[in-house]
């Protein structure tokens, strides 16, 4: 029986160095138990970095978090049962243990993610406009307030009072709040 419709991005712990194959794993076994409608993205958060080998400069992805699979779903008792019984999965993160379903992550922690792996992510909804004054919730300035100069798309300039003396900010559109 189906108990929960919760859609939400999700933490896998797995071993290190086999996310990848719990990412095949994962989106073959969807197909196999037809759970693509509850199961519907699993990704991997990478970064290019540079490594020196040999005196040689080569850029490398690297995995951000190894040992964890992000997976977007629908909770159901089904989706959860094909995910944590995936081979080398050894559970979720914010999982309470006893059988517990997870937390999802909050939607502000997976955009960063997703945007810092350059991914598209939706454009947020809000009724915040130039010429309105917004507080800040996450960042370098949280606390603060600030007028809206500009919006582009989830980009937000904002005038904001720094030692006495008007200065332009970019935040994204999930670091503020309207007043």
């Amino acid at each position: 029986m189906l108990d929960s419709f919760d859609k939400g991005w999700f933490v896998l712990q797995t071993y290190s160095g086999y996310e990848n194959k719990v990412k095949e794993n994962l989106l073959q076994r969807a197909q196999t138990y037809n759970m693509m409608d509850n199961i519907l993205r699993v990704e991997i958060p990478t970064q290019t970095v540079n490594v020196e080998k040999n005196g040689e400069v080569k850029e490398v992805e690297e995995n951000r978090f190894p040992g964890y699979v992000l997976v977007e779903m629908v909770m159901t008792d089904e989706a959860w049962f094909v995910v944590r019984n995936t081979p080398n999965v050894t559970g979720f993160v914010g999982s309470h243990g006893n059988r517990s379903k997870p937390t999802p992550l909050l939607e502000e922690e997976i955009r960063s993610i997703l945007i810092s792996m350059g991914q598209t992510v939706d454009i947020l909804d809000t009724n915040i406009k130039a010429g309105d004054v917004v507080q800040i919730v996450d960042g370098a300035f949280t606390g603060q307030e600030g007028r809206v100069v500009e919006m582009d798309g989830n980009k937000v300039k904002l005038m904001i009072n720094m030692f006495g003396t008007e200065t332009q900010a970019e935040v994204e559109l999930y670091q503020i709040a309207e007043l």
